[in-house]
């Protein structure tokens, strides 16, 4: 198998794909909850514990929305199921949704409480886990050039005349 073609996404507006479009928000949102978390054990101010509650219910909508456009390229192309990078890819951020959902039913009823340890730990493990996702989703972006346009195709369409 060619790893070095590119392999358009099948999940894509004019030849964008929208996964990677979607993926900064709940990467942002997750991470920034994982902060807000610190902010509330060094400050115990309940407004870190409420900004984090929000964040994390924030990273999960959009973390659900990208994973559907992320699942349509998993299940229709076949490169990223043929390499470890893309399994650890879906099957990780399967996992990153699951401790989001985790640590925001946790905090539901009595946000400020909950957040140390359980909260707190469950943040450090999302952030973590993101950080091997993100790598592995770069991995078949870059190396395996799995949703992107092919470059004569790309080259074609800077180069044309407006219309």
């Amino acid at each position: 198998m060619d790893h070095r073609s590119p392999v358009p996404s099948r999940a894509a507006i004019a030849g964008h794909p929208i996964h990677p479009m979607l993926i900064p928000f709940p990467m942002a949102f997750l991470v920034g909850a994982f902060f807000c978390d610190l902010g509330y054990w060094g400050t115990e101010d309940p407004f870190w514990a409420r900004a984090s509650f929000w964040l994390i219910a924030s990273g999960l909508a959009t973390g659900l929305l990208a994973g559907l456009f992320g699942a349509v390229d998993f299940v229709t192309l076949s490169r990223p199921k043929h390499v470890l990078h893309g399994w650890v890819h879906a099957v990780g951020n399967i996992v990153v949704l699951l401790l989001a959902a985790v640590n925001l039913y946790l905090r539901e009823e009595q946000v400020p409480t909950d957040v140390l340890p359980w909260g707190l730990l469950l943040s450090l493990a999302t952030v973590l886990l993101l950080g091997i996702t993100g790598w592995m989703g770069g991995e078949l972006s870059y190396r395996y050039q799995v949703g992107v346009l092919p470059a004569e195709t790309d080259q074609e369409e800077r180069t044309r005349e407006p219309e």
